[in-house]
């Protein structure tokens, strides 16, 4: 907190001790109040203006400092001097401004402490106050029994406008203002504030509070009435839910449905497992495997062995990775599923209406759907790249024949996976890159030290270049490239691989013509639980973003297929608060939460710790002493805001600061579990114990040494 915060800290808190230690509190008391009232209705008659300027002041300013039960006697005053229509047009103005100058007060005290502490939790919470903000505070402030400056100072730490909660105030309070006001033009009859508020009146508010919030599922029914109109809901369902996609995220709706007994459909198009098993994370890891197997026999004298140049049959490297697939495809198939109670469908789904969905020819009547149609390989506007037989992630798994001259396009986590991969098999490879460093989401010293790797290796990286047309010449193909100076090259290439990210696969499957609105990125539009603009159709994993990770997918997946079923009892906001993921190159990265550019970008105070992966035994056994592990944390505190980590088995390592953080486990414990010797895992404690010691307390270790000294018998230290 600034110098100038702490001064006005310190002058309110003082304002506030001296309103008590001088018993001016005692001037607001129900007893003074009306033993005064003749004096003050006689000082209101000979100076209206300078009385009621007066009043006015002083109900701000009380308002402003939150003198406690300050408000509610000025209130009576005003109604006893005032009168009822001037005491209630006096006082709600009045104690507005005073209250929104109390937020605006705790605002500029506190909020940019509690971002600073709380700002990934704050994050949520402003999305709902952006969206519901204004309705919660009217509903509160229609209830006295909320204490008002307990409202103020709970949402001065969001990001609700001033003019917002200033005006919502306004409209709120006037139920309450009105009460005390002409309760105050009954002065005489009051013997105690609790006069005012009998039960019955309190009861009454709080129904009134809760009004509103009936008033919104009101609202919300009529709504979704207004999106169903000219569909006919079915009086009898075939099934419970239909899911549609049978990826990472349709699989685990279903089974989920299935798990609590609910009758469920599952479509898939193609083949079950989705992407992942067949074109995308399963085939790819087994690719990545083999060329490391390829890569360590190249650098066989690291470990005491003769250097070999590795003889690479690539048919059967892609013959293997088919092999993986087969392998794992019993996990997802049919007949597992069918065993668990899911009916699965090999077709092509239509959404006819929100409660029927079309396969096969037949039609299928639902309670809920779920949109689990993943995503598709992204496909640039380059110039005759149609003249060329390119590959993506989707096709690539079908070659045969190792090319020897490959570009590949895109510089994230899919092409430089392929990239060295492919390069580690003995093509030579060009990977073009847009923008000015690989893996662009992660902080530039990760992206340098992967790039650093690949160059090593042979991969020919081009960063700041733009891919603008594919020609054709008598040597063959090239791909034209221009880079941020407007200078051309053309890049030779036997196979073109196109990984540029993928796109939502929302066409063909009804959407457009049942009206379910799109984002501008063509992902489906839901809300935070999952729901699109029809209630009962939910939309996940990389059909609905925001993260197009297979985990990500199983995750959401939890939440739309619990709310579709359960949700008529209790609803689950999705929660993205802590999703990991990592790129499997060569040294692997894995990120967890913020890393610090994003927290310089959403302006959160934070503190840098890293461990040199160079350092650990584990790493220099296995002659992988390298990489790096960068930890965020909030700053003057332990918690963990993010973690990146560069290194072998990234990906597995980031597991326990995802627990950590999810759990809200600091470094200080991390630094206190056991970790087994020697291990990778051991950089995480070690990445603990850095932290620690750039916080050790320099005047403790120096009274220790002087109390060591002194039991040695010595007077002093003297530093020899």
């Amino acid at each position: 907190m600034t110098r100038s915060r702490w001064i006005v800290l310190t002058l309110i808190t003082a304002l506030v001790v001296a309103f008590f230690y001088f018993d001016l509190n005692e001037l607001l008391t129900l007893e003074n109040i009306k033993a005064e009232q003749v004096a003050l209705e006689q000082l209101a008659a000979e100076s209206p203006i300078e009385f009621v300027s007066a009043f006015f002041l002083f109900y701000v300013v009380a308002t402003a400092i939150s003198l406690p039960g300050a408000a509610i006697m000025l209130t009576l005053i005003a109604g006893a001097i005032l009168g009822f229509f001037w005491g209630v047009i006096v006082v709600s103005f009045a104690s507005t401004i005073g209250a929104t100058l109390a937020m605006v007060i705790a605002r500029w005290l506190f909020q940019e402490e509690v971002e600073r502490r709380f700002g990934k939790q704050l994050g949520t919470i402003n999305r709902g106050i952006e969206k519901e903000g204004s309705f919660y505070l009217f509903t509160l402030r229609l209830v006295p029994a909320f204490p008002f400056f307990l409202i103020n100072l709970v949402m001065s730490v969001t990001r609700l406008s001033v003019w917002r909660f200033y005006i919502v105030s306004q409209i709120g309070m006037l139920a309450g203002t009105i009460v005390y006001v002409n309760a105050g033009t009954e002065l005489a009859k009051i013997t105690s504030p609790g006069d005012v508020l009998s039960a019955g009146l309190i009861a009454s508010f709080v129904l009134l509070g809760i009004f509103p919030l009936f008033a919104k599922w009101i609202v919300d029914w009529l709504k979704a009435q207004r999106v169903y109109r000219g569909f006919q809901k079915p009086t009898v369902f075939d099934c419970d839910m239909v899911v549609v996609g049978a990826g990472s995220g349709g699989l685990v709706a279903a089974l989920i449905a299935a798990t609590v007994k609910a009758k469920v459909t599952l479509i898939e198009q193609n083949r079950m497992g989705g992407d992942c098993l067949n074109t995308g994370c399963v085939p790819s890891k087994a690719l990545i495997r083999s060329a490391r197997f390829a890569y360590d026999q190249s650098r066989g004298s690291t470990l005491g062995f003769i250097d070999n140049d590795p003889v690479v049959d690539f048919r059967s490297v892609m013959e293997r990775v088919q092999r993986v697939i087969r392998e794992i495809e019993p996990h997802d198939s049919i007949e597992r599923y069918q065993g668990l109670g899911v009916d699965v469908e090999i077709g092509r789904a239509e959404v006819l209406s929100p409660w029927q969905v079309q396969v096969n020819g037949k039609v299928i009547t639902t309670r809920n759907i779920i949109l689990a149609t993943g995503a598709e390989p992204f496909i640039p506007p380059i110039k005759d790249i149609d003249k060329v037989d390119y590959l993506t992630s989707d096709n690539l798994w079908d070659i045969r024949e190792r090319p020897e001259r490959a570009v590949v396009l895109g510089g994230g986590p899919i092409g430089t996976e392929l990239t060295q991969a492919l390069a580690r098999l003995g093509s030579r490879v060009t990977q073009v890159e847009m923008l000015p460093n690989i893996l662009s989401r992660e902080d530039e010293e990760f992206s340098a030290m992967v790039q650093m790797q690949l160059e090593l290796e042979g991969v020919q990286v081009l960063t700041g270049h733009r891919a603008e047309a594919v020609e054709q010449t008598e040597e063959g193909s090239t791909l034209l490239v221009v880079d941020s100076n407007g200078e051309e090259a053309r890049l030779p290439f036997d196979k073109l691989i196109v990984a540029v990210g993928r796109k939502a696969n929302t066409s063909g499957f009804g959407l457009e013509e049942m009206g379910v609105i799109l984002n501008d990125n063509g992902t489906v539009m839901v809300d935070d639980y999952l729901r699109t603009n029809y209630p009962n159709i939910y939309a996940i994993g990389d059909a609905a973003g925001p993260y197009q990770f297979t985990h990500t997918a199983s995750h959401m997946a939890w939440y739309a297929s619990v709310n579709a079923l359960f949700g008529v009892f209790k609803k689950f906001r999705v929660d993205y608060s802590v999703i990991p993921w990592a790129t499997f190159c060569s040294p692997e990265v894995a990120r967890v939460g913020l890393n610090e550019r994003e927290a310089m970008s959403q302006h959160i105070e934070y503190e840098v710790t890293t461990y040199d992966v160079a350092d650990l035994d584990r790493a220099i056994a296995d002659e992988e002493a390298h990489g790096l592990v960068k930890v965020l944390t909030a700053k003057g505190s332990d918690r963990i805001l993010g973690v990146t980590i560069a290194a072998e088995h990234a990906g597995e390592l980031i597991g326990e600061f995802t627990l950590a953080m999810k759990h809200g486990i600091g470094l200080n414990k991390i630094l206190s579990t056991i970790h087994i010797y020697p291990t990778f895992l051991e950089m995480n404690k070690f990445a603990a114990s850095e932290w620690r010691k750039s916080r050790k307390p320099e005047w403790a270790l120096a009274v220790a040494e002087r109390f060591h000294a002194w039991r040695r018998g010595k007077a002093a230290v003297t530093g020899s």
